[in-house]
């Protein structure tokens, strides 16, 4: 027999969601966009008045997200930190937006917002400030699919109509939907099972249909680019994970609490898990800091460019995890029954609340440390003329190493001047040894009649 479940408090929800505006709009005036290869994406759309969507298999989440740019530029506006600001409003809004509505459609599920809000903390934020990666917004887009999928709203034909939507943004969205894919096939042909009225069940087929599709694009990319030296170069680091204290603490932290509640279920009514998600969380919120200790150990942003692979698989555990939750409730495991409990569901969601307020600190840390960067280049090109050596420069030290990517650097230092073509940064490099993925990344924009602040 099915039961009710357990509302969380409100409260939680609430914090989540404005927590979650509240990093993207810091993100956005901070202009996130213009890190690593965000510069030169953004200096490719106004100088070329067309989206950059030079791969193909990605192409639809680059349409949604560089159109507001594509469409100001198009205006005549040419202040660069006005772009740059919309850019980053693009970026960090669309998977925000989605965010925000998947925890809306969990809200009065504790055991399915608590997992919600685990993946913004495991998943989002350990990996969002390379934003530019279509990964932010098809995660996004997956988790707002399996919410929609496994609650009942009161307008089934608008949730029908959103995931067809949501299956054509994900057709050409990034290559995890290999199995991300097929996994939200499943759930959304599983949801119909009991649906009696024809059209909404065959809105609901086309949208299964969609995500099948979007597995093909990703497969035949994986083929395709198989032999590509980035690809090659993309795979190696794929198990470079660890390097991202921001994802791997948690991941750590909430694996332990999983076994340990898999083994032995009954430890979830005790203090133990909040104790193991408490650890977690300091050491997740003390993390900016312990370069003080050790000098190596930096939260590095080019580590979120590590970890996507490896939090598309976190993403897939969590998906799973909530499908389980809503379609086991015939003589479940009984993890799954203690889980259920109205103290221990409510518990799950305080903890997760916590996690994701710890997660937040080093978001805020590493923003306001790349405000700095930025504010140091637009110094450095408006007070200089030519070409500036990198390697005169203290990009390899603390905190410039943090942001400082050789072939991008010509695009930053072009989009953050008064007068772009009136100094670049140039990196020593011969661009062989560690090539931009489109050849057009590595040139030197010009940005006629553009300016920062113009």
């Amino acid at each position: 027999m099915t039961s009710a479940p357990a509302a969380p408090p409100p409260a939680a929800y609430r914090s989540v969601v404005v927590l979650l505006w509240a990093l993207a709009i810091n993100a956005t005036i901070a202009c996130r966009s213009l890190f690593w290869d965000g510069s030169p994406f953004m200096a490719n759309i106004l100088e070329l008045g067309k989206v950059h969507d030079f791969y193909t298999a990605r192409a639809h989440v680059d349409w949604v997200t560089q159109l507001p740019l594509l469409l100001l530029n198009e205006l005549g506006v040419r202040d660069t930190r006005l772009l740059a600001m919309v850019y980053s409003a693009a970026l960090f809004g669309l998977p925000t937006g989605l965010y925000h509505l998947a925890l809306a459609r969990v809200r009065h599920d504790a055991v399915l917002l608590g997992i919600v809000i685990a993946v913004v903390a495991t998943v989002y934020l350990p990996t969002c400030f390379f934003v530019i990666g279509e990964y932010n917004t098809a995660y996004a887009a997956a988790v707002v699919v399996m919410a929609v999928t496994l609650t009942k709203g009161p307008r089934r034909l608008g949730d029908a109509v959103l995931l067809c939507l949501l299956g054509l943004l994900c057709v050409r969205s990034y290559e995890t939907m290999v199995y991300l894919g097929p996994l939200l096939a499943a759930a959304i042909l599983w949801s119909t099972r009991k649906d009696d009225d024809p059209w909404m069940k065959g809105l609901m087929v086309v949208a299964a249909v969609a995500f099948i599709a979007a597995a093909v694009v990703a497969l035949m990319a994986i083929v395709d680019y198989w032999n590509h030296p980035h690809f090659q170069k993309v795979r190696a680091m794929s198990f470079d994970f660890w390097q991202n204290q921001q994802f791997i603490i948690p991941v750590i932290g909430l694996a332990i609490s999983a076994a340990f509640a898999s083994v032995r279920p009954a430890w979830l009514l005790g203090a133990w898990p909040t104790l193991f998600i408490g650890i977690a969380a300091t050491a997740l919120a003390l993390s900016p800091w312990y370069r003080l200790a050790y000098e190596h150990s930096i939260l590095y942003p080019p580590a979120h460019y590590l970890a996507r692979q490896a939090a598309g698989v976190v993403l897939a555990v969590f998906l799973v995890c909530m499908w389980l939750h809503v379609a086991w409730q015939q003589r479940p495991p009984r993890v799954f029954t203690v889980l259920r409990l109205p103290a221990v569901s409510r518990k799950l969601v305080m903890a997760m609340t916590a996690l994701l307020l710890a997660a937040a600190v080093p978001d805020v840390v590493l923003t306001g440390l790349w405000s700095d960067y930025l504010g140091r280049m637009r110094t450095l090109v408006d007070t200089r003329e030519g070409a500036i050596r990198a390697r005169d420069l203290p990009l390899l030290e603390w905190p410039d190493k943090l942001f400082a990517q050789d072939w991008s650097l010509p695009a930053v230092s072009a989009l953050v001047s008064r007068t772009p073509g009136h100094a670049y940064v140039l990196a020593d490099k011969d661009y062989l040894s560690n090539p931009p993925f489109d050849p057009a990344c590595g040139t030197l924009p010009h940005l006629q009649g553009y300016g920062w602040g113009k």
